[in-house]
């Protein structure tokens, strides 16, 4: 897969300006974690495959873990050829072995690429029906037991997919790689269900905001933002200090990650913590 992608010459230009602008002795460290490294070094140094999904699985596990959850779920709207589907699967195969905590993933597509735009708002102009068609067959015969693709148009399978997400599988991460303003309207519908059915603080990856033509007015923030006037308790809001958490802080990928808080979540609705008081020292008392 490694090799495959570095035929790319995109991928290339992606590793000058993202890698090679880092400083010399972190790269040389990542060279020595890319041989000894356990998977947590590993996504630490961006060296897997994806690293917005290595990142943002890890990053469920563990809140999982520390909220007594044993199951998450991962959700993919917009599939198309499904390497990225499949990315999902074996990084999420990998952060159980590491931490113990298991994955139901779900992929959504029409299945026959994208349908007509509706407006500027979905950027013709970038893209236009019939775009990333799927062979929903064989990926299916690649996917693992417990990953499941929904075919059909996602404001008509959304909906019956949220009534089935139950408190003991939350949902923990939503990529969202459907390009258009009006399908990612849809797509958020996923994130309006009942609190106890996410981890209080899901991860929400935008994957289409790069181009010069994307803007606020338009595409994947449009929505977002709409989304945040439209829902008192949910607000999807970047993760403005995750850049200053990376080792690696040139990678494009971060600017692409959100948070969606669930405001209305049990746990950010306990008033009264039965824990002990948290007490600062203070080094200037005597």
């Amino acid at each position: 897969m490694l090799f495959k992608k570095l035929k790319n010459k995109y991928i290339w230009k992606r590793i000058y300006y993202e890698r090679l602008t880092e400083p010399l002795h972190l790269n040389a460290i990542a060279f020595l974690v890319a041989i000894f490294g356990n998977l947590r070094t590993k996504i630490a140094h961006d060296l897997v495959l994806r690293q917005q999904h290595a990142w943002s699985i890890l990053n469920c596990a563990d809140l999982a873990i520390s909220l007594g959850l044993k199951e998450v779920t991962l959700i993919e709207f917009g599939v198309a050829s499904g390497a990225g589907l499949l990315n999902i699967c074996k990084i999420a195969e990998r952060v159980s072995r590491e931490t113990g905590v298991a994955f139901r993933i779900f992929g959504f597509d029409t299945g026959k690429g994208m349908p007509p735009p509706l407006s500027y708002k979905d950027h013709p102009e970038l893209y236009q029906a019939g775009d990333f068609p799927m062979d929903s067959e064989a990926l299916e015969k690649s996917l693992p037991p417990n990953a499941m693709l929904i075919i059909g148009e996602v404001r008509e399978t959304v909906g019956d997919f949220l009534e089935k997400v139950n408190s003991t599988a939350p949902i923990g991460f939503v990529s969202i790689d459907v390009d258009y303003y009006s399908s990612t309207k849809d797509a958020l519908h996923v994130l309006t269900g009942r609190p106890d059915q996410y981890l209080p603080r899901t991860i929400v990856y935008l994957d289409d905001l790069e181009d010069e033509s994307h803007n606020s007015w338009c595409g994947e923030l449009l929505a977002v933002n709409e989304f945040n006037r439209e829902n008192e308790f949910r607000k999807i809001e970047r993760h403005h200090f995750l850049r200053g958490y990376r080792i690696f802080k040139n990678a494009r990928w971060i600017d692409h990650m959100f948070t969606c808080h669930i405001l209305d979540h049990p746990t950010r609705n306990l008033l009264r913590q039965n824990r002990q008081k948290t007490i600062l020292t203070n080094p200037y008392l005597t």
